[in-house]
């Protein structure tokens, strides 16, 4: 989170609630991997707390260049990979499976192409005013189309799956995005991964949802 320290920590511990709750309440291993996102959220929300001391406190100084791989690597290179693929594995339908197996393999394009960049390219944080700001050397032409594609990874699936609330989780991340490009610009990399997190909460609306779906159907 791109505020302070304390937030970040605090964003991963609530976030970190949310997720042990969501792991309890699945069921099945497709249901726990979508429940795992909140979970994740809190390592990558942590791992930038652990950025802000580094960066402002000499004493956690040489945590500065492995938290800064961290943070990214999850908000780069997971997260395209991720969502999608936590969203294909819940689905039933097939006609619904091939377009999410498409935006999977979209998914893992980008993460990999940002995984290359990642290890090849210099990446620094610096703490500008109150937020921390990530300096890439990606290649411009590329990192354009990669951004895009970046969103249409994250957020498509959403609104492709027939889970019953689905959409919620696209509509939360897309208003997130925007909200951050608008108000945040410089900074997009750290906000917007701490607006996204704070959405996780819909990741537990969506599981109670397919639980009660299932117990209904059960009852039938």
């Amino acid at each position: 989170m791109c505020f302070s320290a304390s937030a970040s920590f605090g964003a991963g511990v609530v976030l970190s609630v949310i997720g042990i709750v969501s792991i309890k309440k699945a069921k099945g291993t497709s249901q726990i991997i979508f429940a795992c996102i909140p979970l994740i959220f809190s390592v990558q929300q942590i791992a930038e707390g652990f950025l802000w001391l580094a960066l402002s406190k000499p004493a956690y100084a040489s945590m500065q260049l492995s938290m800064t791989y961290i943070f990214l690597f999850f908000g780069r290179v997971v997260w395209p990979i991720y969502i999608p693929l936590s969203i294909s594995l819940l689905e039933k339908k097939d006609n619904r499976k091939l377009v999410l197996k498409i935006l999977v393999g979209l998914g893992a394009l980008v993460s990999l192409y940002l995984a290359f960049c990642l290890l090849s390219y210099h990446v620094e944080a610096k703490i500008i005013g109150y937020h921390i700001t990530y300096s890439q050397g990606y290649p411009i032409p590329l990192g354009k189309y990669c951004g895009l594609l970046y969103i249409i990874a994250t957020i498509a699936p959403s609104f492709f799956s027939s889970v019953k609330r689905m959409w919620y989780l696209g509509i939360a991340i897309l208003i997130s995005y925007i909200m951050t490009k608008i108000f945040y610009t410089d900074y997009i990399v750290s906000v917007w991964c701490f607006f996204a997190s704070a959405i996780s909460i819909v990741v537990l609306v969506i599981l109670y949802g397919i639980q009660k779906l299932n117990k209904s159907l059960v009852t039938k």
